[in-house]
């Protein structure tokens, strides 16, 4: 699991802001929902097929967020995605929202992007129809380790 981080650039748009032009702290969750999904895309992983071929999908079933600094009406971010724990029925995966370099306070300081918000989600694998944990299919597995 020492692939570099998976990055999805997202701009902040007015529906993503509360009445002061600050991402409100829920949409975070979107964020971070929107790069997961686009990463296991990358991975040739798509969410519709699998619960066809399959019959499973996944869900997330807990989330830990830290909010750091906030993010404003207009800034692109890159909102990241990395496995960190695989098991037989879930995955756990950290994930990262930060404001690209070229609009960090100090861009000259040498760092790449601020960080924003960070968390872990733990994802599992149910069954479609009962949503009863399932073994993740190995061919998934063997995807996201390699």
């Amino acid at each position: 699991m020492d692939k570099p981080d998976f990055s999805w650039p997202l701009r902040v748009y007015w529906e993503d802001t509360d009445a002061g032009g600050i991402v409100f702290y829920a949409n975070y969750l979107k964020f971070f929902e929107r790069s997961r999904t686009e990463w296991l895309r990358s991975l040739g992983i798509e969410q519709q097929r699998l619960k066809e071929s399959t019959g499973g999908i996944f869900v997330v079933s807990e989330t830990s967020v830290r909010y750091l600094r906030p993010a404003r009406l207009d800034d692109e971010l890159v909102v990241t995605a990395r496995l960190v724990e695989a098991g037989r029925a879930s995955m756990i995966i950290r994930q990262q929202a930060l404001l690209k370099a070229e609009h960090a306070e100090n861009p000259g300081s040498g760092t790449s992007a601020t960080l924003l918000c960070e968390g872990t989600i733990r994802i599992g694998w149910v069954n479609a129809s009962n949503l009863q944990p399932m073994r993740i299919p190995a061919s998934i597995l063997d995807s996201l380790k390699t």
